[in-house]
């Protein structure tokens, strides 16, 4: 059985083919995910934008990668 695509993506419509839809969902589903902080190891990061990251429960903001921690 194939997998579905993520419901996240049905805003695309009919565009862009399968393949690229589910890998575009796949890395949106993982950046808008809760993250372990590094300063107080909960998770509780959030990414605000591209490279940038703020700990929910110490308030700590950072830099790090665009797209995942």
């Amino acid at each position: 059985m194939a997998k579905d695509v993520p419901k996240s993506t049905k805003r695309f419509g009919a565009r862009y083919g399968r393949r690229t839809k589910l890998q575009f969902g796949l890395i949106e589903r993982d950046q808008r995910s809760w993250h372990k902080c590094p300063y107080c190891k909960e998770l509780k990061v959030r990414r605000l934008s591209v490279g940038i990251w703020q700990c929910r429960k110490c308030m700590a903001k950072f830099t790090g990668k665009a797209y995942n921690l």
